[in-house]
């Protein structure tokens, strides 16, 4: 059934352009191409941006300066064209080709056009919080995933102990932090050419020739197809071109970091263009394994990415995209950091245990980048799918279907006790995912004062283990394990090998109507209402089965082991339906102040616990099961600004609260793998964000970027103790009004670039020099906080310097951590919650040289 369903969606996108031409071609007035050159050198322009004032239609010059536009509208009408470091120009256009000479200036800077609100505009002219990176500025920082990209948006944070084990999120909100559990929805969403990907290990993955990152602040509910409650990404990649181009590039640095990638794209016929795009990345491990003298976490990505460009008609587009991601490293190993005093007895403190088992760490400074893990680490992380998308030209706006369909299959092995001694031997829970997402919507004009974005959007998942997920207990696993001093714990091969298998599926679906509008009151006042409805339901079947150990019917013995493991099957299936919107009003005094306001109510869906529950008493918890949806209440209100023609500054404020926070927590339990999720009562962020960029001149630009942000449970009365305060009198605490994990209350970024006109060899472009500081302040990395596990503020610097060209070769070298600063990225309990944790650590510093070549 879920075949056919599927296979219907992508038959439904591939008919729509014929079921549009059969209810009438639209009649095209005007199909206008044209060339921009430099008005004192008559040099080709590539890359300007020529868009028709007032729609949605705009096109990209090629590598000629070439450009060509259809439209719906009769001729005159004005062209708006814009390029980096030449004045923005309107030209009335009465002829079908135009040649359009721009006039180079020496400050002012270029709009930034965004296509979030599904049409092309302006980011300053948008009334919502948006950070927006072009492809090159990311490459040129060496920003190819989102890890590196969160240094140059400060309000976005990545915690990553592993692909799977990825937390995105915005102001802090989005995903739970730190291990991450199948049975719930992240709250950024993540758009690649306009796809949803569902998992957080997508985030992982190497950018592949991409265009421009858009980072969307706070709820985005009625613009895009799934709910997003925190905010969202929308990537989109470089589109296949008529006319024949190519990119190559080649990075080296130390540590053996080699980086490769191409992109080759052309006409295939006179209405068929193709686009195949590769990056590869390899790099040494940073880590040393003394037990087994290699080097751990390394690099080895693999991605490409081949799309197909069909305009049967004028008025039809449509696009097949398949990609293919694949990282198989020898990593994400994590270093123990540190020993806490826990409350239990002196027999059960880390270090007593040690001493019993006669084991030392290799090292007590993290830094020394030293383990001795007697697991092996293996992260495969393969991603890939196919989208078709089709866009149609009905009337003053485009209709759009998007169907995709994707992958995901994780194969790892953790050592999940961080040491040489055999206390967990295997850690295992390959999985694989299926989704599939079709996404229906309609964004236009619909009369001079009234625009906006209607659609429908469904997706369906299924998520296995494959087959199942291993835990295994290894010979030293009694001593950490040893709850009395009873002798019987030390019965020879008593829990050695013993272990749980399980086995689980969730299966969802999640269907949503959605629209906003834009209306324009006076041509300076405008209304921006938007309304969603959701419906989402979850399956899950999930059992687990202990298997090993010493064989026994001795009821003592068979006590010690169920206190390791116990078997554990549960079902749950769950519905909810809920309707959330938002109301903004946006005013431009001028074309310096464009100010707005928004409210907005949004729900993150219901959630289930995919990873074991815990017990009381040897009863199952099966009321955890199901974790209810977050309601989220958001206002935010702010102001874009353009001081001067070569300056933007813009400010906002936002506040969010979110009652029945939906929270991942660790247990003193081995047997709830990876911790268990659980409900805060209420939660409140709030902040103020200040950004803006400066070009002094053509030599000369600065951009910069200033959040506060304070996160604070404002409730939660059931909270699990922190990992100093297990063997207490009590198993869970009220850590009402302390701080949320993962966020730090001050974090910036400042770059700065300078640059000048010169050749290399024969070549014409630009010499550069550029810096880019990063800096954020401590934060927690417990759940509930701990006075251990809190992060210090850091502050890292990046540099490079070379030669650019829009055609021909560049060529820069670059550092990251130019100052060589050592910084946690996060830290970790290690399971059994014994004393000891992890931590994943910054890199250290690293420089290389990149070569690229375009045409």
């Amino acid at each position: 059934m879920k075949l056919i369903t599927t296979l219907s969606i992508f038959l439904g996108t591939l008919f729509i352009p014929f079921f549009a031409s059969a209810q009438g071609t639209p009649i095209i007035n005007a199909t206008v191409s044209g060339k921009v050159v430099d008005a004192r050198t008559s040099e080709a322009l590539m890359g300007a941006t020529v868009a028709i004032k007032g729609t949605t239609n705009g096109a990209t010059t090629n590598v000629n300066g070439e450009f060509a536009l259809i439209t719906g509208q009769k001729l005159p009408f004005t062209l708006v064209v814009t390029y980096v470091g030449y004045l923005k120009k309107e030209v009335v256009i009465n002829d079908s080709k135009v040649e359009i000479k721009l006039d180079e200036n020496t400050s002012q800077l270029s709009d930034v056009v965004i296509t979030s609100r599904r049409r092309q505009e302006s980011a300053q002219d948008v009334p919502i919080p948006i950070s927006v990176i072009r492809g090159v500025t990311a490459e040129d920082a060496g920003a190819f995933n989102v890890n590196r990209l969160k240094e140059l948006v400060p309000t976005v944070q990545l915690y990553s102990s592993n692909p799977r084990n990825t937390t995105l999120n915005i102001r802090g909100l989005g995903s739970t932090f730190g291990l991450t559990n199948d049975g719930i929805d992240p709250g950024v969403g993540f758009y690649v050419d306009g796809v949803y990907f569902a998992r957080p290990a997508a985030a992982a993955l190497d950018f592949v020739d991409i265009e421009q990152v858009e980072v969307l602040r706070g709820p985005q509910g009625t613009l895009f197809g799934k709910n997003t409650t925190a905010g969202a990404f929308n990537i989109t990649t470089r589109a296949p071109s008529f006319d024949p181009g190519a990119s190559f590039e080649i990075s080296y640095g130390n540590f053996g970091y080699i980086q490769a990638k191409a992109s080759l794209t052309g006409p295939i016929s006179k209405k068929l263009a193709a686009r195949a795009s590769f990056s590869g990345t390899q790099r040494d491990g940073l880590l040393y394994n003394v037990r087994t003298q290699n080097h751990v976490n390394d690099l080895n990505n693999l991605g490409f990415r081949g799309q197909l460009l069909y305009n049967p008609t004028d008025y039809i587009k449509v696009t097949l995209i398949g990609d293919a991601s694949s990282q198989k490293p020898n990593g994400y190993a994590q270093v123990i950091a540190g020993v806490v005093p826990t409350k239990r007895v002196a027999y059960r403190q880390f270090n007593a245990i040690t001493a019993d088992l006669g084991y030392t760490l290799p090292s007590s400074n993290p830094f020394d980048r030293i383990i001795d893990h007697d697991t092996p680490w293996r992260s495969n992380n393969q991603l890939g799918g196919l989208s078709l998308n089709a866009e149609i030209k009905l009337g003053s706006g485009t209709l759009t279907s998007t169907s995709a369909w994707r992958y995901w299959n994780w194969d790892p092995s953790n050592d999940r006790d961080y040491t040489s001694l055999p206390v967990l031997k295997l850690s295992q829970a390959p999985s694989r995912h299926e989704q599939w997402t079709q996404e229906i919507r309609y964004a236009g004009l619909f009369s001079s004062r009234l625009s906006g974005v209607a659609g429908m959007f469904a997706i369906g998942q299924d998520l296995k283990t494959a087959p199942y997920h291993t835990e295994e207990a290894g010979a030293a696993q009694w001593r950490f394990a040893q709850s009395s001093t009873s002798p019987l714990w030390q019965t020879p091969g008593l829990l050695d090998g013993y272990g749980i298998r399980t086995t689980s599926r969730l299966q969802s679906f999640g269907g949503a109507v959605f629209g906003q509008l834009d209306w324009a009151l006076t041509d300076k006042l405008h209304l921006l209402p938007g309304i969603r409805f959701n419906y989402d339901q979850k399956d899950v079947d999930y059992k687990r089965e202990t298997y090993g150990g010493l064989p026994t019917t001795d009821p003592a013995l068979l006590a010690i082991k169920n206190a390791v493991y116990t078997n554990q099957a549960f079902n749950a299936n769950v519905r909810e339906n809920n309707f959330s919107g938002q109301l903004t009003v946006a005013y431009k005094a001028s074309g310096q102040f464009n100010t707005f306001a928004t409210y907005s109510n949004s729900y993150k869906p219901v959630g289930v616990n995919l990873g074991g529950l815990p017990t009381a008493n040897g009863q199952v918890l099966t009321d955890l099961a199901r974790v209810k949806p977050e309601y989220v209440t958001h206002f935010e209100a702010g102001i874009k600004t353009r001081p001067s023609a070569q300056s933007t500054l813009n400010l906002v404020v936002h506040n969010t609260d979110i009652k029945d926070y939906q929270t991942q927590v660790q247990t003193a339990e081995v047997g709830v793998n990876r911790g268990y999720l659980a409900n805060a009562e209420r939660v409140r962020v709030l902040g103020v964000e200040l950004d803006g960029n400066i070009r002094v001149n053509s030599n000369f630009s600065f951009n910069g970027a200033l959040a506060y942000t304070d996160g604070k449970y404002l409730s939660f009365t059931n909270a699990p103790v922190p990992l100093e305060e297990v063997g207490g009198e009590s198993a869970y605490k009220d850590i009402s009004g302390s701080a949320l994990p993962g966020i730090s209350k001050w974090a910036g970024s400042l770059g700065g670039e300078v640059s000048g006109a010169g050749k290399m060899i024969s070549l014409k472009g630009r010499y550069f020099l550029a810096l880019d500081t990063y800096y954020r302040s401590s934060f927690s990395s417990s759940a509930s906080p701990s006075k251990y596990l809190n992060i210090d503020g850091y502050a890292l610097v990046n540099g490079r310097v070379g030669f650019r060209a829009s055609n021909g070769v560049s060529i820069l070298l670059w550092s990251r951590n130019l100052l060589n600063q050592d910084y946690f990225e996060q830290l970790l309990p290690a399971a059994g919650s014994a004393g000891h944790y992890a931590a994943v650590l910054g890199d250290q510093r690293t420089f290389g040289t990149t070569l690229r070549y375009n045409f």
